[in-house]
């Protein structure tokens, strides 16, 4: 319950997060784009500083529930976080949220309960041995420079969909590589934890896909973006804990509720991405016109 708990704060600190980071990011001029520049600009404006603050309390959530729970349980619950974006933006904006969002947040809550119902992720190992994060982190970085090379050739929302999958991609490795190095906290305590290859990998992951999810949120709107970094979070997460950790789901004919639980949460996000509200609100906003 812990880890569920605290799951839940951090879906919610970075739903409030991404409503504040693509706040400043509308106003980044297109140039910046896949720049470092891009950061300098954003530093100056309040709203994303605020938008940060939310990321490392976020962080801080995240870590106790990998620490006290499985990452197959702690990662999928974060496809609330595209609901959260959307009636935190509601409720930002004081836009009106209108029934048809009620029906996407009711759909992904169901597809989440029930996919978790039916997968019903057990076991699993606290740690990773050091040899099998050489094929991981290999992979892994060779799929993120294809989502990055294919976002270079293209421009707006397919652009920022595939930069917030490779961001995604980054954030379910920062998780993978935060749970194991929370676990040398409980084997030799914080000289353990501040000594471990783990933590700074961390770090290093976490900064890239923040950097990768600001260019996603500049090159496009928020509809582009969420959908694929929370659905693409999960998925790659549990792909992690079973293959990292050896945690378990259930399968067989538990595939087909598993597969349902994914299409309600698919549905639902659509469902979400087509609302006034997400388009009136999170898209980007032509600049007011010069008075006369």
């Amino acid at each position: 319950m812990i880890s569920v708990l605290f799951a839940v704060l951090t879906a919610l600190s970075n739903g409030s997060a991404s409503v504040l980071q693509r706040r400043a990011a509308m106003r980044v001029p297109d140039s910046e784009a896949m720049r470092l520049s891009l950061i300098g600009h954003l530093l100056r404006q309040k709203v994303w500083l605020a938008g940060i603050g939310l990321v490392i309390v976020a962080a801080v959530c995240q870590a106790v529930a990998l620490a006290t729970g499985p990452i197959a349980v702690v990662q999928p619950i974060f496809v609330i976080e595209l609901p959260a974006t959307l009636l935190i933006a509601g409720f930002v904006m004081r836009v009106r949220v209108d029934r048809a969002v009620w029906y996407g947040v009711a759909a992904v809550t169901a597809g989440l309960a029930l996919g978790m119902a039916s997968a019903a992720p057990v076991g699993g190992s606290d740690t990773v041995r050091d040899a099998a994060w050489i094929p991981a982190l290999v992979l892994t970085g060779l799929f993120e420079a294809a989502l990055i090379g294919a976002a270079l050739r293209t421009r707006g929302d397919p652009r920022a969909a595939l930069l917030g999958l490779a961001a995604a991609c980054g954030y379910a490795l920062t998780a993978a590589l935060m749970k194991d190095a929370m676990a040398n906290l409980d084997d030799g305590g914080a000289l353990a934890l501040l000594a471990s290859w783990q933590l700074y990998a961390t770090a290093a992951a976490g900064v890239g896909a923040l950097f990768l999810l600001q260019n996603a949120l500049q090159a496009g709107s928020l509809v582009a973006v969420q959908p694929m970094l929370t659905l693409g979070d999960a998925l790659i997460s549990i792909l992690y804990g079973v293959t990292l950790f050896g945690e378990e789901l259930r399968t067989g004919w538990w595939l087909l509720p598993e597969l349902a639980a994914l299409a309600l949460i698919a549905t639902g996000c659509v469902r979400l991405a087509r609302t006034p509200l997400a388009a009136g609100t999170l898209a980007p906003q032509p600049p007011p016109s010069s008075p006369r």
